[in-house]
């Protein structure tokens, strides 16, 4: 039960926190989005962490870390991109047919669920690809249907569909991974497999930022609305790290897939 409460309150987190960075996304460029939400969200997981006292438990750990940070980061400029170009009806849900990856892996390495597990996660498997599935079909309505003539003799609606949706698919791999590697970096101490996360997270996106050279002044409102997503997004990636102590891979990766329901009632 604690690992179902964990991963259902890490979806609701993910859910807000991606509705306020679609917005956000559709004002700033993504990697502004990224660079601040990040480098305010941080100082408080390495605070978190240092408070608890424990030390570090080891290079294996920190490494798996940061290959889910690649993974995550990779997936969370996808889906905020989408979320920027497309429809968050229809982005967040394809995104969160990543939690497929999860459910194999797990399966794959071992894990044997309970009939009454196996039958929660066949049911959210199933949930999820069907609002995957109708996400799709409302969008290919709204993008060939009459409410814009012009846009869609145009052929505008259906690339920007196009464009949501693929980006919410490599959103949906780079969740996947993410999910896999931190429930392994998370069973030596999951506070440490975070702020290697997020740290490994932060370097990235400030590397890419130095590249690109996105605008990063933002005034104080829009820094205190950025900051408040980059600490959601850090609580939700935090609560699903310690579900993935408590319960299988399979089911807590299916359970945190959940926020597009989140993100949807809020658009």
């Amino acid at each position: 039960m604690t690992a179902v409460l964990l991963a259902l309150a890490s979806s609701l987190a993910w859910g807000v926190a991606d509705f306020g960075a679609g917005l956000a996304s559709r004002r700033r460029a993504v990697l502004t989005v990224l660079a601040v939400s990040s480098a305010a969200s941080f100082p408080v997981v390495v605070a978190l962490v240092a408070l608890r006292g424990e030390p570090p438990p080891g290079v294996a750990p920190a490494a798996l870390a940061a290959l889910a940070a690649v993974a995550g980061t990779a997936g969370i400029a996808a889906f905020y991109r989408g979320l920027a170009v497309g429809s968050m009806s229809v982005v967040a849900p394809i995104s969160s047919t990543g939690a497929v990856l999860p459910v194999v892996f797990g399966i794959a390495s071992g894990e044997r669920p309970s009939v009454l597990q196996g039958a929660g996660v066949a049911l959210a498997l199933a949930g999820v690809l069907l609002a995957s599935r109708e996400a799709v079909d409302g969008a290919d309505a709204d993008a060939f249907g009459a409410a814009d003539p012009g846009t869609a003799a145009s052929g505008e609606g259906p690339r920007r569909t196009s464009a949501g949706v693929g980006l919410a698919l490599v959103a949906a791999v780079g969740f996947g991974g993410f999910f896999i590697g931190i429930d392994a970096a998370s069973d030596a101490d999951p506070w440490w497999a975070i702020l290697a996360q997020r740290g490994t997270g932060l370097l990235l996106v400030l590397a890419a930022a130095v590249i690109i050279r996105p605008g990063l002044r933002v005034s104080g409102a829009e820094g205190g609305a950025l900051a408040a997503i980059g600490i959601l997004d850090m609580t939700a990636n935090l609560l699903f790290a310690l579900a993935s102590t408590y319960g299988l891979v399979s089911l807590v990766g299916l359970l945190g897939s959940l926020y597009p329901v989140v993100t949807v009632l809020l658009a």
